[in-house]
């Protein structure tokens, strides 16, 4: 049986959806597969990258849960969107650690707070998770205090417990976070993943898409994990953002805008098999804030052979598209609107997208 390269097969899709819409006999291509993937598991609803979070992502329905992965001092790989715990753990109440405030700059950017780095995780234990957005999720802040920072190899575990619970497999897309920062400070992260995904029989066979703002340790993980049926690589961009921070390290390489030209993809997909932008990068908001004409960029990217998983819906008012909103104020949580800016950016042809809310997520395919 003849087998096709993803390049090949995305081409060969496209050639057929033109012929069955000129009237041509080829038959219809079969329903592509549309994935969602929980957002700090279910931000929207629990405290981002707790256990309950990833749970309640779980149950919803996620097809991939999120962690992102930052080095403690001692060199455990923890779930926090960035280094800097202040807006995700109570450690600003916790005199027993106020002498750790700190001041530095990571990835370019002057931060002040209490930093991972800084921390056994024994230390990092005795934290509690708070709500980053408390104005906008009260409901998630009423939890604060609940639950602790998670291991990444807790995280593992938690997800083949579910997995063999549900009977279906969840996939994790691991971010690793600060890539050149922590090899600046002797705790490169890569190689400790690495030996995790080696040590869990689960990440020897659940789907698994690992991403990253930087280019340089995406790379040395292909030339580690090579291709594999249940590993993808995802390449995160943001276009309007300047140049990963490797890049600036490096002194040359290409910008953020520059990777989602035509050439630019090319050279992603030498690489990773999925390219990350920012849902605006998809659909850009218009100057009345409501949605505008879609960009190329879907279709510039399954022509390069890359599959397209953008970030971030979010269920509130604050966060949606004008033409989506509601009367009931920004902090509203507004399910139908989402629903509805959710299956918009569906119809551009993208094969996944990350949720605050993955249950919506769901939905917006079912009812699409």
């Amino acid at each position: 049986m003849a087998s096709f390269s993803r390049r090949e097969a995305v081409q060969i899709m496209g050639a057929a959806a033109i012929a069955a819409g000129a009237g041509g006999a080829l038959a219809a291509p079969p329903a592509r597969k549309v994935e969602v993937f929980g957002h700090r598991g279910a931000s929207a609803l629990r405290p981002e990258h707790t256990l309950a979070s990833y749970a309640k992502a779980i149950a919803d329905g996620a097809d991939y849960i999120e962690p992102d992965l930052c080095v403690t001092r001692d060199g455990v790989l923890v779930a926090r969107h960035e280094n800097n715990i202040v807006q995700t753990t109570d450690v600003a109440k916790r005199p027993e650690f106020a002498s750790r405030k700190t001041v530095k700059m990571v990835d370019g950017e002057r931060q002040e707070g209490w930093f991972t780095e800084d921390f056994t995780l024994a230390e990092l234990k005795t934290l509690r998770a708070i709500e980053r957005l408390p104005q906008l999720r009260p409901q998630n802040a009423a939890m604060d205090g609940q639950f602790d920072v998670p291991t990444w190899e807790e995280i593992i575990d938690f997800t083949a417990a579910e997995s063999a619970e549900r009977g279906r497999a969840v996939g994790l897309v691991p971010e690793i976070k600060h890539s050149t920062y922590f090899a600046s400070v002797g705790l490169p992260p890569e190689d400790r993943f690495l030996a995790i995904l080696a040590a869990h029989d689960y990440t020897r066979r659940c789907p698994l898409e690992i991403q990253s703002f930087e280019i340089a340790n995406l790379k040395y993980l292909r030339s580690k994990l090579g291709r594999q049926p249940h590993i993808r690589l995802m390449q995160l961009v943001e276009p309007d953002a300047g140049k990963p921070a490797d890049v600036v390290k490096a002194g040359s390489g290409p910008s953020y805008a520059e990777m989602v030209t035509p050439a630019g993809l090319a050279d992603v997909a030498r690489y990773a098999d999925v390219i990350a932008p920012p849902t605006r990068a998809i659909i850009p908001l218009g100057p009345d804030k409501n949605l505008a004409a879609p960009t190329s960029l879907v279709a510039d990217a399954h022509k390069a052979g890359l599959l397209v998983h953008i970030w971030t819906f979010r269920p509130e008012n604050y966060f949606l598209a004008a033409d989506f909103q509601d009367a009931n104020g920004p902090a509203a949580r507004n399910e139908a609107g989402s629903i509805a800016e959710i299956q918009a950016y569906i119809r551009t042809g993208i094969d996944g997208f990350f949720s605050d809310d993955p249950g919506l997520g769901k939905r917006a395919l079912a009812t699409l």
